[in-house]
């Protein structure tokens, strides 16, 4: 098994000892750090609802939840408030729920501008609510982000108990509208929600200035620009080769951050270097960009450059087909042998279609230590009735002549689908019901036992007969033709087919065995 987590210094020495210590406690210490610096974000808006609640709380990170009283929430019927609570992680909001058989609406007073917008999701069975009768459209703004939606379906692929979808919507007007509405094709269906966050982001983090040209459109001759019109959801953000960061951790809009372990499918030698002592510059993109963190880890190919030359280092991440998706990759060269323009080049393929021929992270940054991220938009069509499929992204080095190091680095990874016609909803995962094996039964066989007994049944019931017939012959027959003539010994078998009795049946053996179909072969 290929070790995924390698890293550079691994023997088991005290020097390795030692070294892991000092590790694990400036990482702590980098945390701590971090946790407690200002961000380098402040959200104007920052509204965290703990849905069905009526008081207000605050979840293990000391964050503020608002109950419902505080929002304006139109409702065309009784809307249930039940409580609950999830057996792992923070109980806030997952608590409490509102559940309603029919429409209803929250409404917010926000600024105008890009927000955040996520949907907290505990989807249990809550008394008289059956968890597999809640489908629903959820509509934020004049945007579709889901349709005919099942929360339990959700999580139960994802395997998680709770969870929330995460959405980004460019918001006009002072008044936000989130509007949840149960299937009406179904008697039994309703909507719930147990928790619903907006919080603001910079104007220029996913949504482009309006002297903004765009960006790379993979296989694509004109590059693509996200309009303040359109909606994204956010699908994936993972710091390549380090830990989880959780959203207190992030620059101010509580992002969370995975690991990129569950997505790599082609790791073969790549190791994960480190550097906690850099302190990176942000001099090309803004600082809240991304946390500290993402920028002093990342995944690189190895150090073996046959063994580079002849693989792609690639993650997979799934995604529903029939959209256009925004891929943004973070990258910081922070290792201290690379550090002049063509130290280490590479090639970036989205959807096995080549992105980047020469990708040189210092010469985008303009040195080491210097983040940097690009943006590509890649196109997912659908084949038939395909729902979903793997979006991959892989590294290979570019070159030998190009390239001092024939390797690759990546430090983060963010996705998101783009609206098509105020459309972000696809479907819902598929339940893959569990068949029964399949068993191979060979064609039917004549047993040879079977068959030899079936013809010695026939060779003794003709020889019978025969016997009989010979004796009938001998007593009976008249003597006129003389006493050769009455030899039985004296009989050929070509004499049998022109006898009566015994001889007539003792010609027929042929078309007996041959009607039962036996060979010789099967007499053996």
């Amino acid at each position: 098994m290929i070790n995924l987590t390698k890293r550079y210094v691994s023997q088991p020495n005290n020097l390795s000892v030692l070294t892991l210590f000092l590790f694990t406690f400036l990482h702590t210490l980098t945390i701590a750090s971090a946790d407690a610096s200002p961000k380098p974000y402040t959200p104007h808006d920052n509204i965290a609802l703990n849905s069905g609640s009526t008081t207000n709380t605050t979840d293990l990170s000391g964050r503020s939840w608002i109950s419902d009283n505080t929002i304006y929430l139109d409702q065309s019927s009784k809307v249930s408030v039940i409580s609950t609570s999830p057996t792992e992680g923070d109980p806030i909001p997952y608590t409490t729920a509102l559940l309603s058989r029919s429409q209803f609406t929250f409404s917010f007073t926000v600024t105008p501008g890009p927000k955040f917008i996520r949907l907290h999701f505990h989807p249990a069975s809550y008394r008289a609510f059956n968890r597999s009768n809640a489908f629903f459209d959820v509509h934020i703004g004049g945007y579709t982000v889901l349709s005919n939606f099942s929360a339990a379906l959700k999580a139960d692929d994802l395997k998680l108990e709770v969870f929330y979808s995460e959405f980004c919507i460019y918001v006009d007007e002072e008044k936000l509208n989130i509007l949840f509405n149960p299937n009406p094709n179904m008697p039994d269906s309703y909507a719930f929600i147990n928790g619903i966050e907006i919080v603001s982001m910079p104007n220029n983090l996913y949504y482009p200035s309006d002297d903004d040209t765009g960006f790379k459109f993979v296989n694509q001759v004109n590059p693509y620009r996200i309009l303040k019109n359109q909606a994204l959801e956010s699908l994936y953000r993972v710091n390549i080769g380090g830990s989880s960061i959780s959203p207190t951790q992030d620059t101010g809009m509580y992002r969370s951050w995975s690991e990129d372990g569950e997505y790599v499918t082609n790791g073969r030698p790549s190791v994960l270097p480190v550097n906690l002592i850099i302190s990176p510059s942000f001099s090309v993109i803004p600082n809240y960009s991304a946390p500290v963190p993402v920028y002093r880890t990342a995944r690189t190919m190895g150090t073996n450059k046959t063994v580079n030359e002849n693989y792609r280092l690639t993650w997979e991440f799934r995604v529903d087909s029939g959209f256009t998706y925004y891929v943004r990759l973070h990258f910081c060269e922070f290792q201290v042998e690379i550090t002049e323009l063509g130290d280490r080049v590479f090639q970036i393929y989205i959807d096995n279609i080549v992105a980047e021929h020469q990708a040189d992270v210092v010469s985008w940054a303009g040195g080491n230590g210097v983040p940097v991220y690009r943006d590509y938009a890649v196109m997912i069509g659908r084949a038939g009735n395909e729902m979903k499929r793997n979006l991959s992204i892989a590294l290979h080095p570019a070159p030998a002549w190009r390239t001092r190091y024939s390797d690759a680095i990546l430090n983060g990874v963010e996705i998101f689908k783009l609206s098509n016609e105020d459309n972000l909803a696809g479907p819902n995962p598929q339940t893959i019901p569990i068949s029964s094996p399949k068993i191979s039964v060979p064609p039917p066989r004549r047993p040879k036992y079977n068959l030899r007994t079936t013809f010695l049944t026939v060779i003794g019931v003709v020889s019978s007969f025969v016997v009989v017939s010979a004796l009938y012959i001998l007593i009976f027959r008249p003597k006129s033709r003389g006493e050769g003539s009455s030899s039985w010994s004296q009989l050929s078998c070509k004499d049998y087919s022109s006898m009566d009795g015994s001889g007539k049946v003792l010609a027929t053996i042929p078309r007996i065995l041959q009607a039962l179909q036996i060979t010789s072969v099967d007499l053996l």
